[in-house]
Formats: structure tokens, C-alpha cells, sequence
């Protein structure tokens, strides 16, 4: 298997890995099954392995039950992981009931996660939303005092809008920007690109295969207990021409002899040096598929086909994103 390339995460950041293991999946969250445990830190030290040191976790995955499982994955190679933690979502079972960015709280979360990751340091730490309970400078702010006090090396922010972000960066310099990212959600090019890239804060792209439709396998309709369904894009019509408009990714990664989830992934790796995609991920065999997709480089008529196909809009429906 061929190991991962770095790059820097952001201007005056870290050198990473190109390709980041979202280890969410792993545990049990909005109401999903955890998966075996020994596989899990399997697959994390697997990728640890062959250069993959861009975990990326949350303080809320499982009530705990991720940190905790990349902390045991990670035990005496913690020099090998770059861990990020995002903060402030409150849950009560698999329900989501709101968020926490006051001081105290993020105070308080910090240490929790300390602990539970058996680590002295996390290496990014991120509120995983922000509203408009919390003033962005008190969030930020509070974090950069947890950067002075040595419990955090870099501040990054997730899910928010070009204002916040130069906001947030006006406060302390923010190193990494998390957002969904696709061939299928493309919104965020219009402004928030454009400010990371002017500001010089790398992307951890998410969500590359938009949660499923671009595997190529997703079938209409689909089961009545699916989650998919509390999301626009994968209800009745909109679902029968969204997966229509697959068909061309399906076709291209066939010509290439590659999967669809490969191309959509690559696709994420080709917008710029400064992008990473991040990639679910709880079993060791998905792990040459993903490298693999690293690799594939698309001509310019492949792209530009790709990109026309997939122009803002074409896919029909809304997601999580855009709630």
C-alpha cells in the first residue's frame, strides 16, 4: 500500500496527511450502531501506519466513546497522530439538543477529552458549530487562552459562514476550516473557499461522497427506517434524478477503473494543495481503496465534464448543510 503524502495545514500550520480517518462512524451517533472495537483501533493504527496521522474526532461522538477509543488506538504512538477534536454540541441519547460555546462549558470539555484521549494536548480543537448564543470573540477567545496554557497547539473552526471565519481568524489565527465538501454540495465555493484560501487556513473536506449518493450504490426508494430520509435530496422525485445524474460519475469511474466513491474522493484531493478530504472510515479494507483514490488524477476534459455535470444545483434537495 502506498503511503500518504503531507501537506501544511494551513499558512503557519502543520505538515499533515493529504488524506485525514474520520473516526465518528466507529462509535454510536444519532442512533447508528458502534462498531467492533478492536477493528476500529485496528483501522486507526493501520492508517497510522501507512501515514494517515490526521484523526479527527468530537467530544460528543458516542458521549465520549470515540475519544476514548482513539485514545487506546493511539497509546505509545502518540508522536504518529494529529488528533482534532471538535466541541459543543449537547446530546441526550442520539438527539442533538442544542449547542454549549460558553467559556465555562469549553472549559469544561477540554478536560473531559484530555482525559479521555490520554493525551497532555490536542493538536486542533474546534467548536463544531457556531450560533449566535455565544459571541464569536468569547468562543474563539477562549480557546486561544487554552492554546497560551499549552491544552491546544492550533485553533480550527467548523460548519460556519466567510463572515465568521474572518471573524473568528480576526481573534487568533485559525489553521484549519472543516466543512462538507462534494461534487454534490458546492455552495460553499461561492464565498467560504475563496476566504480560507485569501486567509491562508487549510480545508478538511467532509461528507466527499455527500453521505452516501455518490457511492453509486444508493437504490430508489429507499427503506422507510432510513436516516437518509430527513434530508430532501434523498426523498421521491428528487432522489430518481439525483441518482440519474450519478450515472455519468459511474460511467467515468468505470472508463478509469476506479469505484464512484474513488472518483468523488479524488475529485475533493484535486481542488488545491491547501484541501483535504476526510474519509469515514471503521474498517481496516477500506483503507487501500481510499489511498488508492489519492492517486487518480483527472485530464482536463474530465473535470471540466465532472464539473459541468456537477454545476451548483444540479443535485436537487438539501442536506444537513443546509438546514
Amino acid at each position: 500500500m502506498t503511503t500518504i503524502t503531507k501537506m501544511p495545514l494551513g499558512k503557519n500550520g502543520p505538515l499533515v496527511s493529504k488524506l485525514g480517518l474520520g473516526c465518528m462512524r466507529m462509535s454510536s451517533v444519532w442512533g447508528s450502531k458502534a462498531n467492533d472495537e478492536s477493528e476500529s483501533i485496528a483501522t486507526i493504527q493501520s492508517a497510522l501506519d501507512n501515514g494517515i496521522n490526521f484523526l479527527n474526532t468530537g467530544d460528543f461522538y458516542g458521549s465520549g466513546h470515540n475519544e476514548l477509543l482513539v485514545g487506546k488506538a493511539i497509546k505509545g504512538r502518540r508522536d504518529d497522530a494529529f488528533i482534532s477534536v471538535k466541541f459543543g454540541a449537547i446530546f441526550y441519547g442520539n438527539q442533538m439538543l442544542g449547542l454549549d460555546l460558553r467559556p465555562i462549558a469549553i472549559k469544561n470539555f477540554i478536560n473531559y477529552s484530555l482525559v479521555r484521549l490520554g493525551v497532555d494536548t490536542i493538536d486542533l480543537y474546534q467548536p463544531c458549530r457556531l450560533d449566535n448564543s455565544v459571541p464569536v470573540e468569547d468562543v474563539i477567545g477562549t480557546v486561544a487562552d487554552l492554546i497560551k496554557e499549552g491544552k491546544v497547539r492550533y485553533l480550527g473552526v467548523s460548519e460556519i459562514t466567510a463572515d465568521q471565519l474572518r471573524k473568528a481568524n480576526s481573534v487568533h489565527p485559525v489553521t484549519a476550516l472543516e466543512i462538507g465538501y462534494s461534487l454534490a454540495d458546492r455552495q460553499i465555493e461561492n464565498d467560504l473557499l475563496p476566504a480560507a484560501k485569501e486567509l491562508g487556513i487549510g480545508v478538511v473536506a467532509f461528507a466527499n461522497t455527500a453521505e452516501g449518493l455518490l457511492t453509486g450504490e444508493m437504490k430508489a426508494p429507499l427503506p422507510a427506517n432510513d436516516y437518509h430520509l430527513h434530508f430532501s435530496r434523498f426523498q421521491g422525485e428528487n432522489l430518481i434524478k439525483n441518482l440519474e445524474k450519478i450515472e455519468v460519475l459511474k460511467q467515468m469511474a468505470k472508463d478509469k477503473g476506479y469505484t464512484p466513491t474513488q472518483l468523488a474522493i479524488a475529485w475533493v484531493n484535486a481542488q488545491g494543495d491547501h484541501i483535504m478530504p476526510l474519509v469515514s472510515m471503521s474498517r481496516r479494507s477500506r483503507l487501500p481503496e481510499n489511498i488508492q483514490a489519492m492517486e487518480i488524477r483527472f485530464t482536463a476534459d474530465e473535470l471540466n465534464s465532472l464539473n459541468t455535470h456537477f454545476s451548483q444545483g444540479a443535485i436537487l434537495g438539501g442536506t444537513y448543510l443546509q438546514r
